[in-house]
Order: C-alpha cells, then structure tokens, then sequence
C-alpha cells in the first residue's frame, strides 16, 4: 500500500519525536454518508500505520457546530428557515427532541464510527468558542488583518471589500458580518458597526465573534499543533481554502501548516455528483454500517489510494463486493501489501469475523429459503458443497446474516428478494403446467441421497420433451408455484436445499 506507506514516511519525517495528530472535520448541517466516511476511515487507518510503526498518534474530529444555518436539507421541515444564520448548536433539533440540530446530524457520524471501529475524539467548535480557546487566533487575526488580507487577495485571486475583516459576530442569535471597528484585548471586546450603523460591543472571549472560515482553519491548525489533516480535493485545489489556510497559518498565525492528505469523492453509481447530505443523496453512514460488515466497509475505502474516485453500489455493489472480500479473506498467500490492507481492514483484529467463505448470493437465498431463521439457514447449507463451512465458520455465518437482513430489507433488489409462498392457487396452472410439476415431483421423490443442484437441473431439463415445454417455461412455472415469482435464485440449486417433503407437498399441488 504505497499511498499509505508514503504518508507514514513523511509525517515521521517531519515529526520524528512527540505524539502526532491528525484532524478530521466537518459541518454537521446534515446525515453523514459513506462519502464523509471516506475521510474518518482515512484518518483512523494513518492513526494505526503510524502506531505500527511506534508513534503514538491521536484522531480528533473537529466538529464545526458554530457554523451557521445555511440551507434546508431535504429531510428537514421547511418552516426551519426561519433559523437561517443561527449557529448551529444553537437550532432546536429536526426531531422535536430536546437536542441541537448539530447533535442530532452529528449522531449518525458517531453511530457510524463506532460500527466501523473508528478510533476518534470529538471537539465541539461551538465549545471552544465559548470558553476562550478561540481568543489567540482571534486576536492575532485582527491585529494582522492586514496580512490575512494580502494571503487571501493573493492567493484565492479574488480581491476583499475595504470594510471586510476576518470575524461574524452574534447579533440576535444570528452571525453576521459586520464592520470592525477595534478591539479591546483586556476587556476581550470587540466594538462594530451593525446594519443601522450604530456602535455595539460584544466579548470574543464568550463566544459572541467567530473567524470566518478560511481563518478559523488554519487557527485550528494553530492553536491546537495539527500534524495531519485528511481534506476532500475540493478544498485542497489551487487557490482553495487549504491553499489559503498554509499561507494564513504561515503569515498571520507563524506557525507551518499540518501534512495535507487530499481524497477523492464516493459517488453512487450512476451519479456524477458527490453524495449530498442536503440533498438527500447517497447512502447514509449508520445504513452502510448495517447492510455491510466493518471490515468490508474499510476494505471497500482502504484499497485504492485516496485520491481515486470511488462508486458505491449498494444494490448489486454490495454482492459484488461481500464475495470479495470473502476471496481476500480465504487468502493464505497474502502480499507484504495485502496483509498491510488485511490488518488496517480489521483493524488488526482477526477474532471478530463478519465475512464467511460462503457466496454472498448462496446465503442471500438461502436465507430466505428458510424464511430467514437462521438455524435454519444453517441446516440448508450444511445441505451443500458449503458444509464444512458452515460447521467450521458458524458463528462467523450467523454474524453475516444480520447485514443480510437488512441488505434485503434496505436496498437489495426486487428480482432477488422472495419468501416461500405460504398458499397455492392451482388454478393459477393450466392441465400442461399441473402435470409438468407433478412429474417432476415423481423424479425427486426417487433423487438418490446428496443429490446435489446439478441434478435437480438436470431433472428439470429432462422434462423439456415429455412436457411439450419450452425450457424457460420448465423454470418459470417452478418459481411461480414456489415463490409466486417468474424467477429467483439458481432452480437446481435452490431446490436442492428445499426441505424434500415441502417440496414434494408444493409440486404435488397438495394446497
């Protein structure tokens, strides 16, 4: 894994003693996506290269709650733009809950987290504010206004009002810009010019002044000796916020700036827009950590390097991707580099297995084949090539079946999912169709023991001549007797695990 062999290498390099940190961040103006996910599962496995290289390092999210309200996402009633401008720690929470609005979006990032086993620390802006943190930056921002100035004109390209300073203040709950006028540093006041051009005075040591974006950054960095910061490539492109963070940071701040670490976007397949927590669009943390393991998830992330664009598919994707990583896991012969991707995957924990030899699309049938009881589901296996899988890796299996359950509840798709049909209509069959089915009842009824799905295929196919049928046909009325659908899952194989006497009962057409 070169990428990450290479930010290790150069992060020890200019950090060769004392403990390193690394900075993620973000809004919690929305539910997080597996997109956000992108850079907490970067961060966390730079944390575990570094300490498996001996450096203590620590992952702190830096949760930027102080923003203000600025758009309504569409999960959240309109009647909210009435708090447009207010901090968001202080906007009462979508669900009517005595919580903000930041904590309430903020929770899926925890919940997420915490199913994928992501090492972090929380810090709230809106905290640090509050009791003084802010106070260095905010006044080493003002007394070298003219510097933060000449870094933004210079290298943003864009040129600043005469009357702009690098501060919001809280006006009526709202933040606002508004012209500076001076600033008291033993009072900890700042005095402005609000709309009507009246003189007001407010305490930056309270929490009443904020930095604007593009200082409050890189004073992050600062204040809190930042080594790393992972950052979507939006914000690391020439003349962005990064570009003007490392010149502030240098110039206002003097300090150096923390080792960039740029990633790409997850996008859905199909889209050709990054996820949008406002927007509603993508899939959601705490649903990706429900409908795929931990591991897979990680793995999904980790094995490109992160300035690659990733595609989710959390329809057929996520088959695709669970049998996978089951081929990476059954791996006996792993690279220097595939074992280093294993052991940031797991987290190096090889004891909690979610992923099974078993095909994804195998369990996925046979689960609902045994009306999704798991024992059940194991018996149905251990009726399989997969037997001394399912007694060897039971628990690992039974573990599995719950992201199943939710695949199939949340996003897999219609031509997969089936639940054995409970009643039988025989009219539903004309006189061909009823004596097709009740031949092929009379050839299983006579399948030698450990009949296997080649068998029950070849059963089927037989009937083809003696039932004047056409071979499609032969498949399509079987799934319409047995799970009222014109497909499902592979038939010799699917009747093969069928408990014998149900399905003599059904083709039999014993209502």
């Amino acid at each position: 894994m070169q990428w990450i062999n290479q930010i290790a290498d150069d992060v020890i390099a200019r950090h060769p003693e004392g403990e390193i940190l690394i900075e993620s961040g973000g809004t919690p103006s929305g539910t997080y996506h597996i997109g956000h996910m992108r850079e907490m599962v970067t961060a966390d496995a730079i944390l575990l290269e570094l300490r498996r290289r001996g450096r203590k390092a620590r992952h702190i999210y830096f949760v930027d709650d102080f923003d203000g309200l600025r758009k309504i996402p569409v999960n959240v009633p309109p009647e909210f733009e009435k708090y447009l401008g207010y901090p968001l720690c202080d906007v009462p929470a979508p669900d009517g809950s005595d919580q903000s609005y930041a904590d309430y979006f903020l929770q899926t990032l925890v919940d997420g987290c915490k199913a994928l086993g992501i090492e972090v620390e929380y810090i709230r802006a809106h905290k640090k504010y509050r009791e003084g943190f802010y106070v260095p930056a905010i006044e080493r921002s003002l007394e070298r206004i003219d510097s933060a100035r000449h870094s933004l004109e210079t290298v943003a390209g864009r040129k600043l009002d005469e009357n702009w300073s690098p501060i919001q203040v809280l006006e009526n709950g709202r933040l606002k810009k508004r012209k500076f006028i001076g600033i008291d540093t033993a009072q900890k006041t700042i005095q402005y010019e609000d709309v009507k051009g009246d003189s007001r005075i407010v305490s930056y040591a309270r929490g009443e002044v904020k930095l604007d974006w593009r200082l409050d950054w890189p004073g992050r960095w600062w204040l809190q000796s930042v080594h790393v910061e992972p950052s979507g490539r939006d914000h690391m492109t020439k003349g962005s916020s990064y570009d003007t963070g490392v010149q502030i940071v240098r110039d206002v701040y003097e300090a150096e700036p923390p080792y960039p670490v740029s990633y790409d976007f997850i996008n859905m397949v199909g889209d050709t827009k990054k996820m949008s927590a406002s927007k509603g669009t993508g899939l959601d943390a705490v649903e990706g950590s429900k409908i795929m393991p931990p591991e897979v998830v990680r793995y999904f992330i980790l094995k490109a390097p992160p300035l690659k664009r990733l595609y989710f598919d959390p329809v057929n994707g996520v088959v695709q991707l669970m049998d996978e990583f089951a081929a990476f896991a059954a791996q006996s012969d792993r690279s220097e580099s595939e074992q280093q991707l294993w052991y940031l995957a797991t987290r190096g924990n090889d004891e909690r297995r979610s992923v099974s030899r078993v095909p994804f699309s195998h369990l996925v049938a046979s689960y609902q084949a045994s009306l999704k009881n798991i024992d059940k589901t194991l018996d149905v296996i251990k009726r399989t090539e997969y037997a001394d899988v399912a007694v060897s890796e039971e628990e690992v299996i039974k573990h599995e079946l719950e992201f199943i359950d939710a695949w199939l509840e949340k996003r897999a798709p219609e031509d997969v999912k089936f639940n054995l049909k409970e009643e039988l209509n025989i009219n539903e069959f004309n006189d061909k169709e009823r004596q097709y089915l009740l031949q092929l009842a009379e050839k299983i009824a006579q399948a030698p023991e450990g009949a296997d799905g080649g068998w029950f295929h070849n059963v089927v196919y037989e009937l083809k001549d003696s039932t004047e049928l056409a071979p499609k046909e032969l498949f399509t009325i079987l799934y319409r007797a047995i799970i009222g659908k014109d497909s499902g899952p592979r038939a010799g194989w699917f009747l093969s695990i069928l408990p014998r006497e149900w399905l003599l009962k059904r083709l039999r057409l014993e209502v």
